[in-house]
């Protein structure tokens, strides 16, 4: 028996963005082979297709605007704290180039 500490990855964010592609993969291929083997005409699998495409293309979009919106909340948030550390540094800063 094997014991130890077990080794996590330097971004967090891999393990989720790997989850959630696999996700998007399994849900396409899952969609794709119940079209397939449905009992419907080729015009009507590949206008179902198409609109489960498109459905999934808009999906992404909103998560990726979601993502940037958030990241640029972020952003702001640390030019914001970033600032507020300036400012209370800055007398310390001015009174040890004194010294």
């Amino acid at each position: 028996m094997r014991t130890g500490k077990y080794e996590t990855s330097e971004s967090g964010n891999s393990a989720v963005g790997t989850a959630v592609s696999f996700l998007l993969i399994g849900l396409g291929i899952g969609a794709a082979m119940g079209m397939l083997l449905a009992p419907k005409s080729g015009k009507q699998i590949r206008k179902d297709l198409r609109r489960s495409y498109d459905d999934t293309m808009d999906t992404i979009s909103d998560w990726t605007d979601d993502a940037k919106e958030r990241f640029e909340e972020v952003v702001e948030k640390g030019a914001g704290l970033t600032e507020q550390l300036r400012e209370k540094a800055e007398p310390l800063t001015r009174r040890l180039r004194r010294d």
